[in-house]
């Protein structure tokens, strides 16, 4: 229950509200009703909430929240919802916290104690997921790391991840990353979704080599949520590639150097290799 029936006030507690990532309308009811009763609402920026708060003739008072005040503001905030005010946190579109200010604020509650109460809605990742026509179990990373080389280590993790991924990217960085995505993707189909439910939103799927084609200048701007093809593209690629391997190698090496020598090139196990090594030999 997020109401107190007796006098219709919300309960006290922290309230995690999802807002529109791009067209106002979508906003579920429940959100609108937590934002007007609420006592304030932590957003990151006044100026863009303000603009959903009119919108909707939400009367309420806004209070800065975001990355650099998070943990100085914590305690006042707790002191507020002890004292038996409910309290908002949005961020600047969609769901908190992904991506978004508000996890140390999360994790400070809940070791506190205090309750914290989610009113779901839009999300940009579900939104990409649910049209990218791939897997639907799917791994969440977000922004990439704006370091060169942090960002390499990141990408060779991701590329060993057997799911769809989905990260978040400024559309001015699409044509540097896929670019290093093709040292990792390469065979993999990639989902673009730009501006999502906004007036340029916009869709392209393909490979690397064909989204490099495809993309325009209009497709710089904004923001992007990119959806990378389950690994399982890549592996089915890699099998194709092994047992042309091991044909030349059957020859001229042991079954065993030939198990260690491709379970190195591969990064796979010696006894997956081993056994494809057998399978080839019946």
């Amino acid at each position: 229950m997020t109401q107190n029936k007796k006098n219709n006030q919300l309960s006290p507690a922290l309230y995690v509200v999802s807002t529109p990532i791009g067209n106002l309308s979508d906003i579920t009811l429940r959100a609108l009703d937590v934002l007007k009763n609420c006592d304030y609402i932590l957003c990151e920026d006044t100026r863009h909430s303000l603009k959903l708060l009119n919108f909707y003739n939400i009367k309420n008072k806004l209070i800065s929240f975001h990355k650099f005040n998070e943990k100085k503001n914590c305690n006042e905030i707790f002191d507020d919802i002890t004292n038996g005010k409910s309290i908002s946190l949005i961020s600047d579109a969609g769901t908190p916290l992904i991506s978004d200010p508000g996890e140390f604020l999360v994790k400070s509650a809940r070791n506190l104690g205090v309750k914290v109460i989610p009113v779901p809605g839009p999300s940009a990742t579900i939104a990409a997921i649910s049209v990218s026509g791939f897997d639907t179990k799917f791994f969440f990373y977000g922004f990439l790391s704006k370091k060169n080389n942090e960002r390499a280590k990141e990408l060779e993790i991701l590329s060993k991840v057997y799911s769809s991924i989905v990260l978040y990217l400024p559309a001015r960085d699409l044509k540097k990353h896929l670019k290093e995505f093709l040292l990792f993707f390469k065979n993999r189909k990639l989902f673009v979704a730009r501006e999502i439910t906004k007036l340029h939103e916009t869709y392209l799927t393909g490979t690397v080599d064909e989204l490099l084609k495809l993309i325009s200048k209009n497709d710089l701007k904004g923001e992007i949520t990119l959806v990378i093809e389950n690994k399982s593209v890549d592996s089915d690629s890699n099998n194709f590639d092994i047992k042309n391997e091991i044909k030349l190698l059957l020859n001229k090496m042991s079954s065993k150097d030939i198990a260690e020598y491709l379970a190195e090139k591969f990064k796979m196990s010696k006894k997956t290799i081993y056994q494809s090594i057998l399978d080839l030999n019946k």
